[in-house]
């Protein structure tokens, strides 16, 4: 993805590369694994899991794909790093630890 990138607060341009760097390797590896599941789920026997056990690992890893194709376009539109419900910046190591976060801790605290 060749976007500029506006870095939030307390993020500089290279955490951000990283950030990027990290949401895309987790949307290719979750591509990768659900392409895997679904293989399985096709095979007799389902590749020894069980059919719920697949419907759950593939739901699982389409919310991984949707979080982070989500973060990605919100690099890309420039409001990555601001938190979805009062707008303020979410902090720069709740990046680092969940980059696709989208809310900033007192408005994940909320229902």
């Amino acid at each position: 993805m060749s976007t500029t990138l506006r870095p939030p607060a307390g993020v500089d341009a290279a955490a951000m590369g990283l950030l990027r760097d990290m949401l895309e390797e987790n949307f290719a590896v979750h591509t990768a694994q659900l392409t895997e599941l679904t293989v399985y789920g096709r095979m007799p026997g389902h590749g020894g899991y069980g059919p719920l056990t697949l419907d759950e690992w593939a739901a699982h890893h389409r919310r991984e794909i949707a979080d982070s194709a989500d973060a990605l376009r919100r690099m890309a539109d420039g409001t990555y790093g601001l938190c979805r419900i009062c707008h303020r910046a979410i902090p720069a190591g709740l990046l680092r630890a969940v980059p696709h976060a989208e809310r900033c801790v007192p408005c994940r605290r909320l229902p």
